[in-house]
Parts: structure tokens; C-alpha cells; sequence
């Protein structure tokens, strides 16, 4: 560990430490939320900070199932199959204590659909938003939409008069490294309050004393201190000390010792996350291979290669130590258009490797930067480092570049990036979510996330169709046929599902939320 890091760990156990307390709970992730500004980043530890504070129009509790928020009904309209009409909830107010109304809702989904927002793929099948009176909204879709309330999970409301109040009206540009008053400030209607926030340091909230939901929730959490700890080892020492409650990412290698501490659990579940590789297959040149004048990974060949390099059970024995489902697809067993045939993967065949390598004119090798975080994934640097020596074994050469999330996560959105690792959670439980962030051609509506400069005009058709097919049979088979044909050219290479691995105060009453995205108004205190 660096001077640095040991000073950053030093102080932010100092900031976590402190008197046990039902109320409070310490609360510690690898990494921190990115933004505050609910629109700026899809990204899961930053949605989980804002469930806190935020909502949107539905949710999912802790199991995964869809439940009212800022909704309380919703369905198609009975005058027009392309219009969706959802009844607000009444009396909620703002942390600030202005009304919520349809207005507000109108104002946050108008402001998610422009273009540095990156939740517009979410949205890009509707038409129009408009308030029909203080709480009913309709949604009007480019042809009838049969999941639509699905897309809206992690679409959270803003206050339009705050927004305006404090030049919010517009999404934060992250990636071009903007800082915004929305970035760093937040007046959502959720459970908690923020009362400070220093990014990578500390986070407190606490408990909106005028929470609409305070009558169906435990909100036995009253207070939350949120501290990142990026070294494993210190995030662990921090549980086993008492100076956190709750870790959200055990690594594998301590399940052992933290679940064997007294007054410690971890709690399990599969996640509804896989870790792959992305590879830049449009570019005709690429700036951090070896070869001048062309792009291997723009060979079938040289993609099918690397994906038969991988040695998955190895990474799952050796790296992972059994936490996690080695796969062949980028797709959870939760998603609608899983398969276990599209979940099986190639054996690591390193001759069958290196033929297909020289089938493409590659037979001597070549070098390539794998570009990889190392405070997002479990064991994320780890795996990168073991996939490194399997790439070697058929004369691939991967020089590893390991950073932080927030400065992997813009070179994918600017498309800076030619190898690198991501891995991917479904919210909707839907394919067409994948599809329509990673697969479809990256325009202003569609494929923010794909970075691999992969474009065929007819998928893009069959990607958009899904939105408005509401034969679901007929859906379904459209689905099928657009992951047949990404695993005909090897799109990705993906790795495995991840397992999810909490460690919490043995007296912290709760299940493991498989999105691993913890609500604080679900836990509870078990007293003796």
C-alpha cells in the first residue's frame, strides 16, 4: 500500500469510527457513488446512494420484485394502447419541503432523455410526458411499449423548482469532467436526507422525519454514515473492528474469517451481474496495440481466440475461490432470454487458440493494453491480472492498466478505451436493456455503452422493434435471434456472473438485495 493510500485508509477509518448504535448504521462500499446528480451515471453503487435519498415512480424492494414508490398505479390506457398512465402518490413532499407533483415528474424525465444523461437509452421509446393534472402522468411511446414501467426503476424525481433554483436544469456532463450543484447537492423525496458529503470520503444521511413511507417501512436506520474503503484489506479490518456494520463487498478471501467473528454474518446471493471484456472491433487502427496499419480485434478470429484463452473455471477456483458462475454470455440467469445453451462457454483450448490466431494473420502474437478498475468489481484488478497470463499462453501479450472507477468509466463513455473490462446488472430483467446499451450502433439514443464500434443496421432494427412487440412469443424469438448473432461475432467475452458476498453485524436484520443495491427503510435491528 502507497503512503497515500495509507493516509486516505487512516483517515477514513477515523471518520467511520464511533460508538455503536441501533440507529446508526456504518456503512462501507470499495468505491463511492460517482454523482449525485440522479441522471448523470448508470451506474450501480451510484443508483444505490441514490435510492436513499431519491425515488422513482416504481422500484425494487429487496427481492427483486417491482413495488410502488412515487406511484401508487400504473397501467396502459384504455383510450390509447401507446399512452401509459400513472397515478402519483399524494402528500409527499421534498427534504426542502415543496410539494411533489406530476410537474416534477415531467421536468426528471424531460431532463433523462437529453443527451448527456445517461439513462436515455431507458427512455428512447417515448414520445412524450405530459401532466394531466397534479398527479396523473401519461406517457406516450413511439408504438405500444409493453415494459415500459420496468425501465423506470432507477429513474429518480427531481424537484423542478430546486433544479431550477440552482442552475440544475441541466444533466451534469460527467464524462467531460463538469461539476455541477447537482453533482454535489440533492433534495429527493426519499427515506434520508443528505446532511454532508465529501466524495471518496464520507456521506451522512439522515432519516426524512417527513418520509411518506414511515408508516409501511421498519426505518429503524436513522442515521447512515457511508464511508468508500477501496483496500480490501482495511475495509475488512473496519467490520472486524466494530467501526463499520456493513460491508457491501467482502473479498472472497476473508469469507472465512468475517463469517466466523462473533457478532459477524455474511449473507449470499447470486447477482444479477456478469463481468466480461469488451473489445474495439470498428476502429481500423487501434492506438495501444502492436500492429501498425490494422485492428486484430476486428478479426472474428482473433475475438473467438481470446475467448477460448480464457481458462473460467480457473478464475472461479483460483481468483474468485468458487464465488462466482463462470458463463458464456453476457446475460444474468435473471434476464428474460437467458438460456442454459447461450450460458454455456468454450473449454480454454490454448492450440485451438493459437490456430484460429494464425488463421488471421496473427500466428507470431501482438500487444494490446487491457484497461481495467480496481475498485468496482470483486476481485476486478485480480481477474484482469490472471486473464493477462491466460492471453499469454497463445502469444498475446496484455499490458494491464488499472485505475479507479472514476477515471475507467469515462475512457468507455469517450470512447478511449480498446480492451477493457465491464461488467453488467439488469434491472429490468429484460434483454432489451443489454441490447440497447451495449449492442445496438452508438448513437444519441441507443448504445452509450457501446464501446466496440460494433454496427449492423438490421439488429439496430430488431433491437428497436422490441420496444413496441407486444406479442411476447414473437418478442421472444426476436431475442433469441439478436443473441444468436452476437455470439456469432463474438461481441464480448464474457467471464462470469458475480456472487454477492455482504458482511454485516449479525444484529442487522436483512436479505441480500440481488441488484446489490441495499434500501436502508427495509432494515430492521434484531434486540435481545
Amino acid at each position: 500500500m502507497t503512503l497515500r493510500n495509507s493516509l486516505l485508509c487512516a483517515t477514513a477509518l477515523a471518520l467511520v469510527a464511533g460508538a455503536a448504535s441501533a440507529e446508526t448504521l456504518r456503512w462501507a462500499r470499495a468505491g463511492d457513488s460517482l454523482t449525485l446528480d440522479p441522471h448523470a451515471q448508470n451506474e450501480g453503487p451510484t443508483h444505490a446512494l441514490a435510492h436513499q435519498i431519491m425515488e422513482p415512480l416504481v422500484m425494487r424492494d429487496m427481492t427483486g420484485a417491482m413495488v410502488p414508490a412515487l406511484a401508487t398505479e400504473w397501467g396502459p390506457s384504455e383510450d390509447d394502447p401507446n399512452v401509459w398512465v400513472f397515478q402519483l402518490r399524494e402528500g409527499v413532499t421534498f427534504h426542502d419541503g415543496a410539494d411533489f407533483t406530476a410537474e416534477d415528474v415531467v421536468f426528471s424525465f424531460n431532463r433523462a432523455m437529453t443527451p448527456d444523461s445517461d439513462m436515455k437509452e431507458l427512455l428512447s421509446s417515448i414520445a412524450e410526458v405530459r401532466a394531466v393534472d397534479d398527479y396523473t402522468v401519461e406517457f406516450e411511446t413511439k408504438g405500444r411499449n409493453p415494459i415500459l414501467p420496468n425501465n423506470f426503476t432507477n429513474l429518480f424525481i427531481m424537484d423542478r423548482g430546486w433544479a431550477e433554483a440552482n442552475n440544475a436544469v441541466e444533466v451534469q456532463d460527467y464524462e467531460g469532467g463538469e461539476d455541477t450543484f447537482a453533482a454535489r447537492n440533492a433534495n429527493g423525496t426519499g427515506p434520508y436526507r443528505l446532511v454532508s458529503r465529501e466524495p471518496d470520503v464520507r456521506t451522512v444521511l439522515e432519516m426524512n422525519e417527513s418520509y411518506w413511507g414511515a408508516g409501511e417501512f421498519p426505518m429503524e436506520v436513522t442515521r447512515v454514515e457511508y464511508t468508500p474503503i477501496q483496500n480490501a484489506a482495511t475495509r475488512v479490518a473496519a467490520l472486524l473492528s466494530g467501526e463499520v456494520d456493513f460491508i457491501q463487498d467482502v473479498p472472497v478471501q476473508d469469507l472465512g474469517r468475517v463469517g466466523e467473528s462473533e457478532g459477524l454474518d455474511v449473507r449470499t446471493t447470486p447477482q444479477n451481474r456478469t463481468i466480461f471484456f469488451g473489445m474495439n472491433q470498428g476502429a481500423d487502427d487501434l492506438e495501444t496495440d502492436s500492429v501498425d496499419g490494422a485492428n486484430p480485434l476486428a478479426d472474428v478470429n482473433v475475438r473467438r481466440a481470446l475467448n477460448m484463452a480464457l481458462n473460467r473455471p480457473a478464475i472461479q477456483q483460483v481468483v474468485m475461490r468458487d464465488q462466482s458462475q463462470p458463463t458464456g454470455v453476457i446475460m444474468p440467469p435473471f434476464v428474460n432470454g437467458w438460456t442454459e445453451e447461450l450460458d454455456q462457454y468454450p473449454e480454454a483450448d490454448i492450440e485451438q487458440a493459437k490456430a484460429l490466431l494464425e488463421e488471421a494473420g496473427y500466428g507470431d502474437g501482438f500487444s494490446i493494453q487491457l484497461d481495467c478498475p480496481n475498485d468496482r468489481y470483486v476481485n476486478d484488478e485480480a481477474i484482469c491480472q490472471a486473464a493477462v497470463g491466460m492471453f499469454a499462453q497463445i502469444g498475446v501479450d496484455v499490458n494491464l492498466n488499472a485505475m479507479p472507477k472514476a477515471q475507467f468509466f469515462p475512457l468507455i463513455s469517450n470512447g478511449e478505451t480498446n480492451f477493457y473490462m465491464l461488467g453488467w446488472g439488469v434491472p429490468t430483467y429484460d434483454s432489451e436493456y443489454i441490447f440497447n446499451f451495449l449492442v445496438h450502433t452508438r448513437t444519441d439514443e441507443r448504445g452509450s455503452w457501446n464501446n466496440t464500434g460494433y454496427s449492423k443496421p438490421e439488429l439496430d432494427e430488431k433491437i428497436v422493434a422490441l420496444a413496441s412487440e407486444t406479442d411476447l412469443d414473437a418478442r421472444n424469438e426476436m431475442i433469441a435471434e439478436i443473441w444468436a448473432q452476437v455470439q456469432e461475432d463474438r461481441l464480448y467475452l464474457p467471464i462470469h456472473h458475480q456472487v454477492l458476498n455482504w458482511g454485516v453485524r449479525a444484529d442487522v436484520d436483512t436479505i441480500v438485495d440481488p441488484e446489490d443495491s441495499p434500501k436502508f427503510k427495509y432494515f430492521s435491528f434484531t434486540r435481545s
